[in-house]
């Protein structure tokens, strides 16, 4: 009886890690989607996805209990804490180092209908350069 309860509880604690990091990823995606520039994309990217997998892979862990497997996940946990932020870091200085500006001032997300796209205007035809051939015999 108290096994099955145990049991219980570790899926239980196990799905409700596994809910909140589902629930940190589409926080960040949304962020991705939402968010007015560039470097505060990456902000909502780099944290919530991070938080978010290590949530899950954590729940993960206690649904495999003491196993190898759950050795395994721990490794995959500790690589992803370190390359993840690592990784948006250079990102990001990459993208400061090539000049691009943050926006500043105050943004209002646009609400859905509000924004309208304009076509892109047909590219018009550059006409071919001619180059001058070449004529006569060789002397």
């Amino acid at each position: 009886m108290s096994s099955e309860i145990l049991h219980t509880a570790q899926m239980l604690i196990a799905g409700v890690l596994m809910i909140g990091g589902v629930f940190f990823v589409i926080a960040g995606a949304i962020g991705v989607i939402r968010l007015p520039d560039f470097y505060t994309r990456m902000h909502a990217a780099g944290v919530t996805d991070t938080l978010g997998a290590e949530l899950i892979i954590l729940g993960l862990i206690v649904q495999a209990g003491l196993s190898q497997t759950s050795l395994k996940l721990v490794f995959i946990a500790f690589f992803l804490f370190l390359t993840s932020p690592t990784a948006t870091h250079a990102v990001v200085g990459a993208a400061w180092q090539s000049g691009l500006k943050p926006k500043l001032g105050k943004f209002r997300a646009p609400v859905p209908g509000e924004v309208k796209i304009k076509p892109k205007p047909k590219a018009r035809r550059k006409s071919p350069v001619k180059t001058p051939q070449k004529t006569g015999a060789k002397k």
